[in-house]
């Protein structure tokens, strides 16, 4: 989405340090988003927070729990209210916890950028750029091409940014097709 930033999965909410995917505690596996609020708003994020998942429902497992960490009182507010408007919407109720922001622990490497790594090629350039993982996981880039990896995106918006993902001419083509069908897809 225009305004996302970068993403990054992990766990929170727990008490144990240094949780893994398979020493995991009391930790909820969680994705941690950095976006610019003059390009997309919180409220935003929100509906696509409520629209990705089924909030209705609350896993018996800690692990796979839906739960909204929110970062200040202004972030608390605005997930009540979107909450209720969905509530209103739907006419169901929404089963998710919310809690204050705690300590977020990253997943490990091999969970970041779940869609791209599926993607050997763009995966090879990318790390080529971005030889230490965690830089790779803060990317701009590898945020926006997971993104589009996974679904996410319009052919337009692809089109629009393309040129500064700094992609070999083989990378620029195999992402065009995968998106768009299409190796030509963008005007010019």
């Amino acid at each position: 989405m225009p305004g996302v930033i970068r993403t990054r999965v992990g766990y929170a909410g727990g008490e144990k340090s240094n949780p893994t995917y398979h020493n995991l505690g009391n930790h909820t596996e969680t994705i941690q988003i950095d976006y610019d609020p003059q390009k997309i708003s919180y409220e935003r994020l929100l509906q696509v927070f409520w629209q990705s998942h089924d909030p209705t429902t609350q896993s018996s497992m800690t692990q796979y729990r839906s739960i909204l960490f929110f970062h200040d009182e202004e972030q608390r507010r605005l997930a009540e209210e979107s909450r209720k408007e969905w509530e209103e919407t739907t006419g169901r109720t929404i089963a998710t916890d919310f809690r204050p922001s705690s300590i977020f622990w990253r997943a490990e490497d091999y969970h970041q950028k779940y869609y791209l790594r599926r993607h050997a090629d763009l995966l090879r350039e990318l790390t080529a750029v971005y030889p230490d993982a965690d830089d790779f996981t803060d990317s701009t880039v590898a945020a926006r091409l997971n993104g589009f990896m996974g679904g996410n995106g319009t052919a337009e918006i692809l089109c629009e940014e393309i040129d500064g993902y700094g992609l070999s001419p083989q990378g620029r083509e195999k992402l065009l097709v995968y998106v768009t069908g299409a190796s030509e897809a963008c005007p010019g």
